[in-house]
């Protein structure tokens, strides 16, 4: 019995360990797609721009990876202006859908 519940408390632990994710750096206000926004502000010329743009006006760093949208819960990072709109990996615990980024690496 012991064994058991040894197993199920290591397993469940699991996504506490850090883990690597290639993805984008986006905003919650585009998520998985700036084409919208770049369509309508013609001064926005890429998805960095637009990523920019839209942190400055309110809107949250997101990851998108895999056709999903994350959350970011460490919005200060400094890693994330610095990559914003780019492709990277993306290192950090995962918690339902929010990831805490320890290490951001351009792809």
């Amino acid at each position: 019995m012991f064994k058991k519940i040894a197993f199920i408390a290591v397993a469940s632990g699991f996504s506490a360990f850090g883990a690597s994710w290639t993805g984008q750096i986006a905003d919650s206000a585009c998520g998985m797609s700036h084409a919208k926004m770049l369509a309508e502000h013609k001064d926005l010329k890429t998805d960095r721009d637009c990523t920019l743009a839209c942190i400055k006006a309110g809107s949250k760093f997101v990851f998108v990876s895999d056709g999903k949208v994350f959350n970011i819960a460490n919005q200060k990072l400094a890693g994330l202006t610095a990559n914003a709109g780019e492709t990277v990996e993306l290192t950090g615990t995962m918690k339902g859908d929010t990831i805490t980024v320890s290490k951001i690496v351009k792809k």
